[in-house]
């Protein structure tokens, strides 16, 4: 994994032109609301494949009264030496379409991006993960997923698109039976190796050793049952039974408009590793706790498997923890090798990382050190 060295931003959000250069390994972006701190962070997680940390539409990462267009480049260092990435959308027409540039030519892939850069965050809109239905859940996972096995993101997008086809097949009424069985295998297909990633990395992350920091641990519990399938039986073997579920099901899922069998029917829980507390139980504070749990673990888990971490983007983590839940989080930060960047409205709360992060006053369109 890689670490950013200089971001620059042009046409983007509140930004018409932006330099940032971090600095240290960890910086703290203060600034009241709406004054561009979150939108910083977006701009890091577009560097990696997705569609960042607000999952946004293209056009609304233009700036407003621009030209419509909007570009995010970062220039890395990794164990290679230094590198450039950059992603944005060139100009606005009804067929612009977002493009990456690594070292000025095209990727491959959008797995050739993760494996030379990977990020991972946090955002306040995260704390009703475990309230809201399972489909944000399951994003969240697989975005941890998507840093150890970039194929992930390739499999998830096969496997949706083929969940569609046959959803607009079967609303049609009068598909081929032949055409639905091949949307079938390959949704079957799909699923199991989506199931695999998701029950090996869940694994991967519990077993995962933290640096001692004092930080509350947590525990993953995958809900799927191809996933549990998994465990009792060969691979091929659930395939197969994928693929009969989904041909027997017809009429049902016509009559549901959606399939009933797949990847996509996967939710994910998240407990305490020392009370078994579920987070869909715990306070606000304590499941604030738990996803910047997540988030260290893996960290920890990337650096064990990769030689390097991913770069942590922590949108105002201080909100709902108490003093000693933030002092055990700055402990964490400072015990593992990753690269973060932090929001917060006061820098106050912070003050515990001063000598160890750089501090940055943002306001709306600027950035400057405080």
């Amino acid at each position: 994994m890689a670490r950013l060295l200089r971001l620059k931003l042009t046409d983007f959000r509140t930004y018409p032109a932006l330099t940032f250069e971090p600095g240290a390994r960890l910086a703290v972006l203060n600034g009241p609301n709406g004054s561009g701190k979150t939108n910083l962070l977006e701009a890091v997680s577009l560097l990696a494949p997705g569609r960042g940390l607000r999952g946004a539409r293209l056009a609304e990462l233009a700036r407003e009264g621009g030209q419509g267009g909007w570009a995010v480049a970062g220039r890395f260092e990794d164990a290679h030496g230094p590198f450039d990435l950059g992603t944005g959308v060139a100009a606005a027409s009804p067929g612009a379409r977002r493009e990456y540039r690594l070292d000025g030519a095209t990727p491959r892939s959008a797995a050739e991006i993760a494996s030379r850069f990977a990020c991972v965050w946090i955002t306040p809109q995260m704390d009703l993960l475990f309230e809201e239905g399972a489909s944000g859940r399951r994003r969240f996972l697989d975005r941890l997923v998507w840093a150890l096995h970039p194929g992930h993101a390739r499999e998830a997008a096969a496997h949706d698109t083929a969940v569609a086809s046959r959803n607009r097949l079967l609303a049609q009424g009068r598909a081929e039976p032949a055409w639905l069985a091949g949307l079938e295998a390959a949704i079957a297909r799909h699923a199991v190796a989506l199931a695999a990633a998701r029950r090996d990395f869940v694994a991967s992350l519990n077993a995962a050793t933290l640096p001692e920091s004092g930080f509350p641990r947590v525990r993953l519990a995958l809900a799927d049952p191809i996933a549990d399938r998994l465990g009792a039986a060969p691979a091929l073997a659930v395939e197969t039974s994928v693929r009969e579920a989904l041909a027997t099901s017809r009429a049902r899922d016509t009559a549901a408009r959606s399939t009933g069998h797949g990847a996509h029917r996967a939710d994910m829980a998240l407990l305490s590793a020392e009370t078994g507390e579920s987070a869909a139980r715990a306070s606000t504070g304590q499941r604030k706790a738990m996803l910047l749990g997540v988030v260290l673990a893996h960290a920890a888990l990337i650096e064990a498997a990769r030689g390097a971490p991913p770069c942590l983007l922590l949108d105002e983590p201080l909100v709902h923890l108490d003093e000693p839940r933030r002092a055990a989080l700055f402990a964490a930060l400072a015990a593992l090798s990753a690269q973060a960047l932090l929001t917060g409205t006061d820098p106050e709360p912070f003050a515990a990382l001063r000598g160890a992060a750089t501090f940055w006053r943002v306001s709306r369109g600027a950035l400057a050190p405080a």
